[in-house]
């Protein structure tokens, strides 16, 4: 009689050789995938790794591409369906291809230059606007240092209405108004901490236009968890003239706090899980992943779209372990979570020095 170990190898066997394996396609310019149609990225990512992120470069670029994946998403809005009004089609494209009205919302103010650019190259591969978006964030967000790999699945099309105004939450909202916002879109409130992730490689250019590019943490080419530890240090100044609408005091010259930033942060409805992105980075890295995925799926069904995600290039460098802005102490921290202590970080040695603008 065989022997019930054997009869279990026996079985993990045949289960193995009953699944098919994958059929790779090879595409013209030398490279695989698993499925035909992805093969098109791959030429878009040549193209706009060279003409749009300047030779791969975690820049303004990158960052407004990846801020735009959120902008495009985010405008969903099931209640408003349910009152029998138009509640946008989630990450359809819409903030490209009906720009003349969705660039006027305050929420979109200065994405107008990355859509513009975006676009060209949308309409040169021809691929939907929804599916560009995607696929520019992903690639953009794999050339930063230490960057997470975004799935990325195509098959939008081009059909889309403008999304409403008003479902892109704003940096001057509360916290109870963004929590419901984006609860309405399905993300809960630890999630939009996870999206919030994507702020460690992020700058402002509108909410003080006098100082463009001014980063939200002091390493603005590293996908750390420097953002969410230099949002909890005490403002003290501001990197333009005066505080703007939508701004809270910094903490270190060269650096922009957005009031949102600093409420989401110190509110009791999202301080502990703010504070789990700086104690565990490869949980940060997972969390902005699986956030990202899920917006970038709103108003869709994945089972009717491709996983190209094979085409987005796998990041590579390492970032350094969370740590304290030179001539910072554990001091300045305004830790918010009541139920745990804020991580033990050591300061950079040094003078306090101002961060550059990207």
């Amino acid at each position: 009689m065989l022997s019930k170990a054997v009869v279990q190898v026996a079985l993990v066997a045949f289960v193995i050789a009953a699944v098919p394996p994958t059929k790779w396609t090879t595409c013209s310019g030398g490279q695989t995938t698993a499925d035909e149609a992805c093969c098109v990225w791959f030429d878009v990512l040549d193209d706009i790794q060279e003409n749009l992120f300047h030779g791969g470069d975690c820049g303004e670029e990158a960052h407004e591409s990846l801020r735009l994946v959120f902008h495009d998403a985010i405008g969903f809005s099931p209640a408003l369906t349910a009152a029998g009004k138009f509640g946008g089609g989630g990450a359809d494209g819409s903030t490209m291809a009906h720009a003349a009205v969705e660039m006027t919302y305050a929420a979109n103010d200065g994405l107008d230059d990355i859509v513009e650019a975006q676009r060209l190259f949308a309409l040169k591969h021809n691929v939907s606007f929804g599916d560009f978006i995607q696929f520019a964030g992903a690639v953009g967000v794999a050339n930063c240092n230490g960057g997470p790999q975004i799935q990325f699945f195509a098959g939008r099309s081009n059909d889309s209405q403008a999304a409403p105004d008003g479902l892109v939450p704003l940096p001057t909202d509360s916290v109870t108004d963004i929590l419901n916002r984006v609860g309405d879109a399905g993300v809960s409130a630890v999630e939009l901490v996870w999206m919030l992730v994507s702020h460690t490689v992020a700058a402002q250019d509108k909410v003080d236009d006098s100082v463009p590019g001014t980063p939200f943490d002091s390493t603005p080419k590293d996908f750390d968890a420097q953002f969410f530890v230099e949002t909890m240090l005490n403002g003290t100044l501001t990197p333009g003239s005066s505080l703007h609408d939508g701004e809270a005091l910094s903490p270190y010259p060269g650096e922009f706090r957005l009031q949102s930033d600093a409420l989401i942060g110190r509110d009791s409805r999202t301080a502990c899980e703010w504070q789990t992105m700086i104690a565990n980075r490869a949980n940060m890295l997972e969390k902005f992943q699986q956030t990202v995925l899920k917006l970038s799926l709103l108003g869709f069904n994945q089972s009717t779209l491709t996983n190209c995600s094979d085409v987005i290039p796998v990041p590579t460098g390492t970032v350094a372990d969370p740590f304290l802005p030179a001539g910072k102490t554990m001091d300045d921290i305004e830790a918010a979570c009541s139920s745990t202590p804020f991580p033990s970080l050591s300061a950079v040695p040094g003078p306090e020095t101002s961060i550059p603008a990207v």
